[in-house]
């Protein structure tokens, strides 16, 4: 009996040290039929998307995906969403560049950029997020682009999107500005959060900016709307902020990239379909971001300014670098190949909606 039992426990250690040696070579995993390998006991290995978004009102299709878990929905339970926010393009792009994240919502000529500086290499504009809501604000006493002549104008930064699109406009109107500050307007790059103060303070008399920094400048320092970009671009539509992906990551993920995709369609269905329910979820992300929601009269006039739209509105891409060209701000540069709107359209098609076009 003692014999028997001693034979048994042998037998097993064996099979135990074959299951070892078995899995230290590879081959402890089973895999699914047209599927890969998984880890002993059925679970799915757990990857990641690391996404990139500004805490700005431009950039609500991602703080209302990113709260109401639209993209955690649509990633599934085997991958982890990980969120980066940016307060400018460059280093966004520059998280791109070198791997740190695999997508991003940006600003049209950004993405200009890295494809430039990529020669086309780097990133894809995938779909389209925001229109409209950026404005030339001035003070009470400026009445007529003229009167801004040896004024200062703020911008978020040099070469962003909002200052190629005031020095292109001085440009059209023959109002002379350089890089550095001087010309006939003086051209003051500033983070957004800095022009507050300094337009409250009078050191600068006017600001090319973005919601909802347009409607703190007027409602927080008394400053009027001189300029509503929108009057600027046909159909008064013009791409604010984009979703792009990084190409390497792209083409070895192509099924996170359709996730990302539709949690990206799913949240601006619901902006459009509930924009109280949309506002107060993007006030709720600011506050976690940034530790302090926007006033409700800020709110309520930023988010209306702005379009929320799948559309990439092409068109206004290319504006955007004849613009950069123009005022020296960018080189010729061939944009064929910078959006890949496949994915997109495909899940626009399944649910019997309009596909957009790259044109």
């Amino acid at each position: 009996m003692k014999a028997r039992r001693v034979r048994g426990v042998v037998a097993a250690l064996a099979a135990v040290m074959v299951t070892s040696l078995a899995a230290a070579c590879g081959g402890g995993g089973t895999t699914a039929e047209g599927g890969a390998s998984a880890p002993a006991g059925g679970a799915a290995e757990k990857s990641e998307l690391r996404l990139g978004f500004f805490p700005n009102i431009t950039h609500s299709t991602a703080l209302v995906g990113v709260e109401k878990g639209f993209y955690t929905k649509a990633l599934g339970d085997n991958v982890t969403l990980k969120t980066t926010t940016f307060n400018a393009g460059p280093a966004a792009i520059e998280a791109v560049f070198s791997g740190a994240i695999d997508a991003t919502y940006i600003g049209p000529n950004p993405a200009i950029n890295a494809w430039e500086k990529s020669k086309g290499t780097a990133i894809k504009i995938v779909a389209g997020a925001a229109s409209g809501g950026v404005y030339l604000i001035v003070k009470p006493e400026i009445n007529t682009i003229e009167d801004l002549k040896g004024k200062k104008v703020a911008t978020p930064q040099l070469g962003n999107t909002q200052d190629v699109a005031l020095r292109y406009y001085l440009d059209e109107k023959g109002i002379k500005t350089d890089t550095k500050g001087g010309g006939e307007v003086s051209i003051v790059p500033q983070e957004n959060s800095q022009t507050l103060q300094t337009f409250a303070t009078g050191d600068i008399d006017a600001a090319w900016v973005p919601e909802p920094f347009a409607s703190r400048l007027i409602q927080e320092s008394g400053g009027k709307i001189l300029i509503d970009e929108r009057d600027l671009w046909p159909n008064k539509q013009f791409v604010i902020t984009h979703l792009i992906v990084r190409q390497e990551w792209a083409k070895e993920h192509p099924d996170l990239v359709k996730k990302l995709v539709e949690g990206h369609v799913e949240s601006t269905a619901y902006i459009n379909s509930d924009p109280a329910g949309a506002s107060a979820a993007v006030n709720s992300q600011l506050e976690k971001l940034t530790g302090k929601p926007l006033k409700p009269e800020v709110l309520d006039s930023a988010f209306k300014n702005i379009t929320f739209t799948n559309d990439p509105i092409a068109s206004s891409l290319t504006g955007s670098a004849d613009h950069a060209i123009k005022v020296g701000l960018l080189k010729p540069i061939d944009l064929n190949g910078i959006y890949d709107l496949t994915t997109l359209n495909g899940i626009l098609s399944a649910k019997g909606e309009t596909a957009v076009s790259d044109k």
